[in-house]
């Protein structure tokens, strides 16, 4: 299993090296079989205002998938704690969903509705920020709606983007405020609306059965 370890704002001391490997190592030692990859990120926030200011992430790829944690509080070793706990519940959960996937004779079905979105972004200049934090680089192979859902829970964030491989198209699927997943689709011509003939995709929790 590779393991590495990046640092910003902060020195990557030989006992901190240590104490990831111990925390980290011990918190994928049930999975090894499934994870390829472990990468660790410590950062401490210089802002002072910022609290807690000390945070750890942790990104495991495991056979194509991405499974992501991230903890901060004001001690760096006690966000290295919470963060391999964090990161074994989301493996155990990975591994427990592959296992009912191989035992079930269909697939689960996903409720998809469809409703019309306006722009999202109205009279407004798309802005960059002027400093790039962190760029990040990753394979980003073809997967149905569902597998992209998937992957949505296991990196924890907010949205994944994903390449769709009915339509080759990249797609962003995203946790909405008010309950289910919505997906943005690239928009085609000069029109103020999104997706395919300006609409986009509401993807309800799979728990529910209503459209």
């Amino acid at each position: 299993m590779k393991l590495v370890i990046h640092g910003k704002n902060i020195e990557i001391t030989d006992a901190i090296r240590e104490y990831v490997h111990q925390k980290i190592e011990k918190a994928v030692s049930h999975f090894q079989s499934i994870t390829n990859e472990v990468d660790v990120h410590l950062s401490v926030a210089r802002n002072p205002r910022i609290n807690p200011r000390q945070a750890a992430e942790v990104t495991i790829y495991a056979n194509g998938s991405v499974i992501r944690a991230e903890e901060s509080s004001e001690n760096l070793y006690a966000s290295i704690d919470l963060v391999a706990d964090k990161i074994a519940r989301q493996l155990r959960k990975y591994k427990e969903r592959r296992q009912d996937q191989k035992t079930q004779h269909q697939p689960t079905e996903t409720v998809v509705a469809e409703s019309v979105v306006t722009d999202l972004i109205g009279d407004r200049t798309p802005e960059l920020p002027n400093e790039v934090v962190r760029t990040k680089y990753f394979s980003m192979p073809p997967m149905t709606l569902a597998e992209a859902l998937e992957q949505l829970q296991l990196v924890g964030h907010d949205f994944y983007m994903f390449r769709n491989s009915e339509t080759g198209e990249i797609n962003v699927i995203y946790e909405r405020n008010h309950g289910g997943y919505g997906v943005i689709h690239p928009r085609n011509g000069n029109g103020h609306t999104n997706g395919k003939n300006g609409k986009a995709n509401i993807v309800m929790p799979e728990k529910s059965h209503s459209k």
